[in-house]
């Protein structure tokens, strides 16, 4: 059974990381990369981000007793096969997750200035990766946002 506690601790993790990021998406881009403390908070804070959002899903999927990921990607495959969420949105948290992982393992590769462009246009994915787990368990479970 979907632990309603669990989501709803992940989802109050997850508000106060996005709500940083939205702070640091303000800062003009030149300022961002001169700011080394503050690439770092933003990457870091992506990184929680985006964990928060495997962290659920994998709670999901294993309290449904859904099949196992192959990798921390496959996890959004899996809520798609179960129709929790949609293609286009699984493709994009897949590949939100492949970013992380360049955060994660190859972070002296990674371009602060693609962080800061994710920062900008990504977060909205997140943002309906959350809707769409209060739309399928909101009732069942009355989940707080």
């Amino acid at each position: 059974m979907v632990s309603k506690e669990k989501i709803e601790e992940k989802f109050c993790q997850l508000n106060d990381f996005l709500e940083l990021l939205r702070k640091i998406k303000t800062i003009p881009l030149n300022a961002f990369l001169k700011d080394k403390l503050l690439i770092g908070s933003a990457k870091y804070y992506l990184q929680v981000s985006i964990e928060c959002c495997l962290d659920i899903a994998n709670h999901i999927i294993a309290a449904e007793r859904f099949r196992s990921p192959n990798d921390y990607a496959d996890s959004f495959a899996v809520l798609e096969e179960m129709s929790i969420i949609n293609k286009h949105l699984s493709f994009n948290l897949r590949q939100m997750v492949k970013f992380r992982n360049r955060l994660v393992h190859l972070y002296g590769e990674v371009d602060d200035g693609n962080v800061y462009k994710y920062i900008e246009n990504e977060l909205k994915d997140i943002s309906e990766f959350k809707a769409a787990i209060l739309v399928r368990y909101v009732s069942a479970n009355e989940l707080k946002a």
